[in-house]
Protein backbone atom coordinates (compact mmCIF):
# COMPACT_ATOMS: atom_id res chain seq x y z
CA UNK A 1 0.00 0.00 0.00
CA UNK A 2 1.38 3.48 -1.22
CA UNK A 3 0.50 6.26 0.94
CA UNK A 4 0.23 9.96 -0.98
CA UNK A 5 1.39 12.78 1.24
CA UNK A 6 0.48 16.37 0.02
CA UNK A 7 1.65 18.92 1.56
CA UNK A 8 -0.20 22.59 1.36
CA UNK A 9 1.82 24.71 3.83
CA UNK A 10 0.14 25.76 6.94
CA UNK A 11 2.29 26.35 10.44
CA UNK A 12 3.43 22.51 10.23
CA UNK A 13 6.02 23.97 7.81
CA UNK A 14 6.30 27.39 9.15
CA UNK A 15 9.80 28.83 10.05
CA UNK A 16 10.16 31.54 12.42
CA UNK A 17 12.77 34.46 12.64
CA UNK A 18 12.32 36.46 15.30
CA UNK A 19 10.79 37.04 18.79
CA UNK A 20 7.99 39.30 16.99
CA UNK A 21 6.52 36.21 14.82
CA UNK A 22 7.96 36.90 11.43
CA UNK A 23 7.67 33.94 9.56
CA UNK A 24 7.76 32.04 6.19
CA UNK A 25 6.23 28.79 4.66
CA UNK A 26 9.11 26.76 4.07
CA UNK A 27 10.09 23.60 2.98
CA UNK A 28 7.45 20.68 4.01
CA UNK A 29 8.44 19.13 7.19
CA UNK A 30 6.88 15.60 6.79
CA UNK A 31 9.63 14.06 5.35
CA UNK A 32 11.97 14.69 8.37
CA UNK A 33 9.24 14.18 10.52
CA UNK A 34 9.13 10.40 8.64
CA UNK A 35 12.56 9.88 8.50
CA UNK A 36 13.24 10.71 12.27
CA UNK A 37 10.44 8.60 13.28
CA UNK A 38 12.08 5.26 10.61
CA UNK A 39 8.69 4.82 9.46
CA UNK A 40 8.48 2.21 6.87
CA UNK A 41 5.52 2.53 5.17
CA UNK A 42 5.61 3.25 1.14
CA UNK A 43 5.05 7.00 0.76
CA UNK A 44 5.34 9.68 -1.76
CA UNK A 45 5.52 13.10 -1.25
CA UNK A 46 3.54 15.88 -3.75
CA UNK A 47 4.58 19.36 -2.59
CA UNK A 48 1.93 21.64 -3.88
CA UNK A 49 1.64 25.01 -1.68
CA UNK A 50 3.54 26.74 0.84
CA UNK A 51 0.53 28.99 1.97
CA UNK A 52 -1.27 30.23 5.17
CA UNK A 53 -4.46 28.25 4.81
CA UNK A 54 -5.87 31.50 5.12
CA UNK A 55 -4.56 32.35 1.63
CA UNK A 56 -5.82 29.71 -0.38
CA UNK A 57 -8.23 30.32 -2.76
CA UNK A 58 -11.46 28.31 -3.93
CA UNK A 59 -8.70 27.51 -7.21
CA UNK A 60 -6.19 25.93 -5.21
CA UNK A 61 -8.94 24.19 -3.55
CA UNK A 62 -9.95 22.82 -7.05
CA UNK A 63 -6.41 21.81 -8.09
CA UNK A 64 -6.11 19.74 -4.70
CA UNK A 65 -9.07 17.96 -5.18
CA UNK A 66 -8.07 17.88 -8.88
CA UNK A 67 -4.05 16.27 -7.84
CA UNK A 68 -5.74 13.97 -5.30
CA UNK A 69 -8.63 12.68 -7.61
CA UNK A 70 -6.00 12.02 -10.15
CA UNK A 71 -3.78 9.88 -7.92
CA UNK A 72 -3.24 6.44 -8.27
CA UNK A 73 -3.29 6.15 -4.37
CA UNK A 74 -6.24 5.00 -2.88
CA UNK A 75 -4.74 6.30 0.32
CA UNK A 76 -3.95 10.09 0.73
CA UNK A 77 -2.81 12.63 3.81
CA UNK A 78 -2.64 16.13 2.84
CA UNK A 79 -0.84 18.56 5.58
CA UNK A 80 -3.20 21.79 5.64
CA UNK A 81 -2.98 24.90 7.76
CA UNK A 82 -5.27 24.67 10.66
CA UNK A 83 -8.19 27.65 10.05
CA UNK A 84 -9.42 26.37 6.71
CA UNK A 85 -8.42 22.47 6.95
CA UNK A 86 -12.38 22.04 7.63
CA UNK A 87 -13.49 23.95 4.26
CA UNK A 88 -10.87 22.10 2.52
CA UNK A 89 -11.87 18.86 4.01
CA UNK A 90 -15.44 19.52 3.11
CA UNK A 91 -14.08 20.44 -0.34
CA UNK A 92 -13.30 17.15 -1.28
CA UNK A 93 -16.21 14.99 -0.13
CA UNK A 94 -17.22 14.13 -3.26
CA UNK A 95 -13.79 12.39 -4.33
CA UNK A 96 -15.38 8.93 -4.23
CA UNK A 97 -12.75 5.79 -3.45
CA UNK A 98 -10.47 7.33 -1.63
CA UNK A 99 -9.39 7.55 2.24
CA UNK A 100 -8.18 11.08 2.68
CA UNK A 101 -7.09 12.24 5.91
CA UNK A 102 -5.98 16.32 6.33
CA UNK A 103 -3.34 16.58 9.37
CA UNK A 104 -1.64 20.08 10.66
CA UNK A 105 -0.37 21.76 13.20
CA UNK A 106 -0.70 24.49 15.97
CA UNK A 107 3.02 24.67 16.26
CA UNK A 108 5.70 24.20 13.75
CA UNK A 109 7.05 20.89 13.40
CA UNK A 110 10.69 23.00 14.12
CA UNK A 111 9.88 23.50 17.21
CA UNK A 112 10.77 21.47 20.16
CA UNK A 113 7.02 21.53 21.68
CA UNK A 114 5.26 20.63 19.20
CA UNK A 115 1.97 18.24 17.97
CA UNK A 116 2.84 18.11 14.66
CA UNK A 117 4.51 14.53 14.93
CA UNK A 118 1.56 13.49 16.96
CA UNK A 119 -0.78 14.55 14.31
CA UNK A 120 1.14 13.28 11.42
CA UNK A 121 1.58 9.68 13.41
CA UNK A 122 -2.14 10.18 13.63
CA UNK A 123 -2.94 11.04 10.14
CA UNK A 124 -0.55 8.17 8.40
CA UNK A 125 -1.91 5.44 10.65
CA UNK A 126 -5.51 6.68 10.35
CA UNK A 127 -5.16 6.64 6.47
CA UNK A 128 -4.39 2.81 6.59
CA UNK A 129 -7.30 2.07 8.90
CA UNK A 130 -10.49 4.13 7.98
CA UNK A 131 -12.73 3.57 5.09
CA UNK A 132 -13.05 5.63 1.79
CA UNK A 133 -13.98 9.09 2.15
CA UNK A 134 -12.14 12.52 3.79
CA UNK A 135 -10.90 12.41 7.51
CA UNK A 136 -9.12 15.35 9.77
CA UNK A 137 -6.75 13.65 12.04
CA UNK A 138 -6.10 16.30 14.79
CA UNK A 139 -5.54 16.32 18.86
CA UNK A 140 -5.32 12.85 19.18
CA UNK A 141 -9.06 12.48 17.46
CA UNK A 142 -10.33 11.76 14.22
CA UNK A 143 -13.17 14.02 12.91
CA UNK A 144 -15.32 13.62 10.23
CA UNK A 145 -15.45 17.36 8.35
CA UNK A 146 -19.19 18.13 8.74
CA UNK A 147 -19.27 17.69 12.66
CA UNK A 148 -16.21 19.38 13.44
CA UNK A 149 -14.51 22.86 14.36
CA UNK A 150 -11.65 24.46 15.09
CA UNK A 151 -11.63 25.76 18.57
CA UNK A 152 -9.20 28.63 18.75
CA UNK A 153 -9.87 29.70 22.09
CA UNK A 154 -9.02 26.25 23.44
CA UNK A 155 -6.83 25.62 20.57
CA UNK A 156 -7.95 22.29 19.17
CA UNK A 157 -9.91 20.65 16.97
CA UNK A 158 -13.26 19.42 18.58
CA UNK A 159 -16.88 17.64 17.48
CA UNK A 160 -19.85 20.16 17.27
Amino acid sequence: MMIEIITTGGTIDKIYFDAKSSYEIGEPQIENVLREANITIDYRITPLFRKDSLDLSDADRELIKKVVSESAAERIVITHGTDTMIKTAQWLQDVSGKTIVLTGAMQPARFRFTDAIYNIASAITSVQLLPPGVWIAMNGKIFAPASSRKNVAMNRFENI
